[in-house]
């Protein structure tokens, strides 16, 4: 209802321009300067027109796929057909080139890093063996030998202790000579424990702490082998995607077609593919639309976008041509308006087309949309009707006089609403009330707050009592 408001409001103001167009519905009367219309039943179809433009439901993109900002040195015309392999658009090569000779010199000096950290591993390896099976066999063999020099020698000095002490008993030698050869054997068991001791200090620590050492150093080679691996995979693999992302700075078509620029945002006054042009990563550079697969998009207002559902019948006008489409899709979310847009609210939503030749994406076209179509139904022009706080009313004239009627309505076209109750086939209505009837410019002042704006409906008064409404 709030539309037929709107609609009522514009269209009073031009109401006697209208009285001309109302002569298909019923007969316009004048009356001097007033001028009237007869109530008739007829058809009426509730429709909304907007501007659309054209595109297809199956654009193949093609995306900019090197890194960072990039810019366009030349780049095909919009519109333009192609064959297969044909240049589309070249970027500026010179920043890859730069990072394909820098990238390439880190490669080698990372691989030279690989080599000499594998070298080390293996040298550190080498080196657990070299002691494993030769330094700590040749030292644990030299200590075992000592060994048994002092297992001998203490057999020798405990030999000639006993040969001593005999010699003593036979008062052949002396207590000296014995305490001296007690003295030997003394030291050479000392000796031979000390050795002893030697080879358990080789054996439990001695051993495990070089192989601890050794093997220490075996993992810092491979740690130091690995990270050094890694930053040579790193380096190969900036240095091939360099390489990759050269080749995509040349962009050919992957198959015959049309090919057409994105476009742009609402609010950019420029287009974003030219010569010169900075584009980024994933950026959609260019579209090869599927010509036999077209589509409209159209802003529908929001005041009547509910009434807007998937499978509304369409008419598509444009140059020469009309065609009839329906509705696939409305969007649940609007876009953000804004200063491009004039602060209108419109929802995005798609008319499928018929496969038709000569259409080409980007033209504008005229959506008309059907909402309802109403059968065999009282209908009541819309400059007729005046709203006011309490509803809608009009003016009947009745003889020389004009008789107050309230209003219940219905749907609504740009010039006739249809009527539900209050008026009667063959009544004959007033158009332009504000302008020809003195009693409806009263309603409409009390319709007004003291800064001039409409008040909302029930904010009022009761108004003076109306005549009943007509069977």
């Amino acid at each position: 209802m709030k539309r037929v408001v709107t609609i009522i409001a514009v269209l009073a103001l031009a109401g006697v321009a209208a009285a001309a167009i109302l002569s298909e519905r019923g007969t316009s009367r004048g009356l001097g300067p007033v001028s009237t219309h007869v109530i008739t039943r007829g058809d009426l179809l509730v429709s909304v027109t907007e501007q659309g433009t054209l595109e297809s439901s199956n654009n193949t993109e093609i995306k900019c796929r090197v890194r960072g900002d990039n810019v366009i040195i030349s780049v095909i015309e919009s519109g333009t057909i192609v064959e297969a392999d044909d240049e589309l658009l070249r970027l500026e090569t010179l920043l890859i080139e730069e990072e394909i000779n820098e990238r390439t010199k880190f490669a080698h000096l990372a691989d030279s890093q690989v080599a000499r950290s594998q070298a080390d591993v293996a040298r550190s390896k080498i080196a657990i063996s070299s002691y494993l099976e030769g330094q700590f066999i040749s030292e644990l063999a030299s200590i075992q030998k000592n060994l048994a020099i002092a297992e001998s020698s203490v057999l020798s000095a405990k030999n000639r202790l006993k040969h001593a002490r005999m010699m003593a008993r036979s008062e052949y030698a002396s207590e000296l000579e014995v305490e001296e050869k007690e003295f030997a054997v003394a030291q050479a068991e000392l000796s031979m424990k000390l050795t002893q001791t030697r080879i358990n200090v080789l054996e439990k620590f001695t051993k495990k702490e070089e192989l601890a050492t050794l093997n220490g150093a075996l993992n810092v080679a491979k740690a130091t082998h690995e990270a050094n691996m890694e930053t040579a995979y790193a380096d190969r693999e900036r240095l091939n995607r360099a390489k990759e992302e050269l080749q995509y700075c040349v962009i050919k078509a992957a198959r015959g077609g049309m090919v057409i620029y994105p476009t742009g945002k609402d609010w950019s006054n420029a287009p974003e593919i030219e010569e010169g042009a900075t584009v980024h990563k994933d950026q959609i550079l260019l579209l090869m639309p599927d010509l036999s697969r077209m589509q409209v998009k159209v802003g529908i207002h929001e005041s009547i976008v509910d009434r807007i559902k998937p499978g509304l019948s369409a008419t598509v006008t444009m140059p020469g041509r009309s065609l009839e489409g329906d509705i696939s899709y409305v969007a649940a979310v609007t876009k953000p308006a804004g200063w491009w847009t004039g602060n209108v609210v419109k929802y995005d939503t798609i008319v499928e087309l018929p496969e038709t030749d000569g259409l080409k994406p980007g033209m504008t076209v005229e959506v008309e949309v059907v909402i309802a179509r109403h059968k065999d139904v009282l209908l009541v022009p819309t400059t007729a009707v005046l709203e006011t706080a309490k509803g809608h009313v009009c003016w009947v004239k009745q003889g020389d006089s004009t008789t107050r009627r309230s209003l219940r309505l219905g749907d609504s076209s740009d010039m006739f609403i249809l009527v539900e109750a209050g008026l009667v086939e063959g009544d004959e209505v007033v158009l332009d009330p504000l302008a020809n009837v003195e009693e409806a410019q009263i309603e409409a002042a009390k319709s007004l707050d003291s800064g001039g704006r409409r008040r909302p409906i029930d904010d009022e008064p009761e108004p003076v009592s109306a005549p009943p409404i007509s069977d």
